[in-house]
């Protein structure tokens, strides 16, 4: 008999927080009697601002899949037949890639076209000891009789955008394909994208982007679902059903012309790439994406590489909204195309309101705890659910097309994929910031280290040159970790369980990017002293035509 009591008590206390929860959401004793005020209404109206514009976002991203499949069969044929293969231009922009320049030449070098229409330009703006490795590698290729020829700039004004139009001056070719210097583009590169271009309206082919390091740790796995999401779903939704979509500075190919008639490379945004993407779409030049021919790279495997590499793609896209935006608005494009657009360029906008969401979400959860569970779930939760669920849908869609056969493993880093994207949000928020505020910042580059497969030892790139400053925002994304994981503390004793496993991907991914950062940072001063390299100033865009 006492064990059976001493069982009972024991079910008793198990079940009595759930029993508790459910009675609460059905208790309507207080109902009508909470009464807002000034500190109440201060946290709430961002609170449901925020909400609403980062639901729209999500709601896009369900557009983006809906249209994909919708439209599913406007995709390019196979290569149309060609008479006469065109000149062929290949520029590879490099800066100081010591390590992947030689990997780069060389496969460029294996190229299956004709010899005679062929030039590769080697433009190399690099400071260090990478201009005696890429003019070596140049003169090897060229005694194997390659067309290959290194063009070096002591004035670095522009950057890429600034090597890119300088290498047009003296280019030969109708076509010219680029490649930056952590790519390895497949010998028949060329021969699947060339002949696309009998249609002479088209300006530009972007090809798949593929991974030879994905499988090297959780970061490259995760980096590879992210990218995938934008090269299968997004190009290809944008694609299918017309809209405008982006050249990605690499693994494409050009049409000269369409170039110089959009105004050339210009240097005043970040994103050079997207920029000319859309003055040559506006000038009504055609674009065409081949998901079917994939060009390998390798992704970055630090994660202050990793947070460089998005905080310059967010400035950049916001920079290019600022400058294009107003154009595609008043242009005579369909209106799908310019909402499109609008999405498109304006998307880095939830990266602020992320933070911002971070730093008000406990004092909303409180005034919303006392106003009543109903209100929170018929309208908190459907908000949250548009706003995260989106993302799950959207990369494993993704994941879907490219393994079929595999792509349910993908399920097991989606957690971390989105923890990663919450994490990331304070370095992208302050790059946003300041591209809103007309700020030039500093020019930082993604380090490139040959790391190539899973084998290959972990941390062989703290070995290497090539290390950035971490800064204050490690710091700020612990911070905000902690301040989560309080929050948890407080769902947990308020019994809000619905809310739990939402705001661990908060605790996780603020955690996870400001540990790694600091960390890795740590080991590299322990190994190398102080010295890293420090980011470049980039000058002013000055004079720029467009700007």
């Amino acid at each position: 008999m006492n064990c059976q009591l001493i069982l009972a008590a024991l079910y008793s206390a198990a079940t009595n927080p759930l029993t508790s929860y459910l009675r609460k959401l059905r208790d309507h004793t207080f109902s009508g009697i909470y009464q807002a005020n000034a500190f109440d209404m201060a946290m709430m109206i961002p609170y449901f601002v925020v909400l609403v514009i980062l639901a729209a976002y999500g709601i896009y991203r369900y557009v983006l899949v809906y249209n994909f499949y919708r439209y599913r069969g406007n995709v390019p044929g196979p290569p149309p037949s060609i008479s006469e293969w065109p000149k062929v231009t290949i520029q590879l922009p490099i800066f100081n890639e010591r390590y992947v320049v030689e990997r780069l030449v060389e496969c460029v070098a294996q190229f299956d076209y004709p010899r005679d229409k062929l030039e590769i330009q080697l433009l190399d703006d690099s400071t260090d000891e990478t201009q005696a490795v890429a003019r070596a590698c140049v003169e090897r290729q060229q005694s194997l009789g390659v067309p290959i020829h290194y063009i070096h700039r002591d004035n670095r004004e522009g950057y890429k955008a600034g090597a890119l139009q300088e290498g047009l001056k003296t280019a030969t070719g109708e076509l010219v394909a680029i490649f930056d210097a952590d790519f390895l583009p497949p010998a028949d590169f060329l021969r699947r994208t060339v002949p696309y271009f009998v249609d002479s309206k088209l300006a530009m082919a972007q090809t798949r982007w593929s991974y030879i390091n994905r499988d090297y740790s959780a970061l490259t796995e995760a980096e590879a679902i992210l990218l995938d999401g934008h090269f299968v779903i997004e190009h290809g939704a944008r694609s299918r059903c017309g809209s405008f979509f982006n050249f990605n500075g690499t693994g494409g190919i050009w049409r000269r012309s369409a170039i110089e008639d959009a105004g050339g490379w210009q240097h005043d945004t970040l994103t050079e790439d997207t920029d000319l993407s859309y003055r040559a779409q506006l000038r009504g030049w055609k674009f065409i994406y081949l998901p079917d021919v994939d060009c390998p790279s390798e992704l970055p495997v630090e994660m202050n590489a990793f947070k460089s590499q998005q905080a310059r793609w967010a400035k950049g896209l916001m920079q290019t909204a600022i400058k294009i935006l107003p154009r595609v608005l008043r242009s005579g494009e369909p209106g799908y195309v310019k909402g499109e657009a609008f999405f498109h360029l304006t998307a880095n906008i939830s990266y602020p309101l992320m933070v911002l969401l971070s730093v008000i979400l406990l004092p909303a959860m409180i005034v919303r705890f006392y106003q009543g569970w109903f209100q929170m779930m018929l309208i908190d939760l459907p908000l949250f659910l548009a706003s995260t669920c989106s993302i799950s849908s959207f990369y494993l869609a993704a994941q879907r097309v490219l393994y079929p056969k595999t792509w349910w493993r993908s399920i097991a880093y989606l957690p971390f994929v989105m923890a990663l994207g919450i994490g990331i949000s304070v370095r992208n928020a302050v790059a946003v910031i300041e591209a809103l505020a007309g700020k030039q910042s500093e020019f930082v580059r993604t380090p490139k280290y040959r790391i190539e497969a899973q084998g290959q030892e972990h941390g062989a790139w703290l070995k290497r040159k090539y290390r950035k400053r971490a800064g204050w925002i490690p710091y700020a994304e612990v911070l905000l970790g902690i301040y989560f994981a309080a929050t948890v503390v407080y769902a947990i004793q308020n019994e809000n369980y619905l809310t739990i496993p939402f705001l661990l991907l908060f605790v996780w991914g603020y955690l996870y990017t400001g540990i790694m950062s600091l960390a890795q940072g740590f080991i590299e001063r322990l190994r190398f002293g102080r010295a890293v390299e420090a980011p470049e100033p980039r000058p002013a865009a000055t004079g720029v035509p467009g700007f």
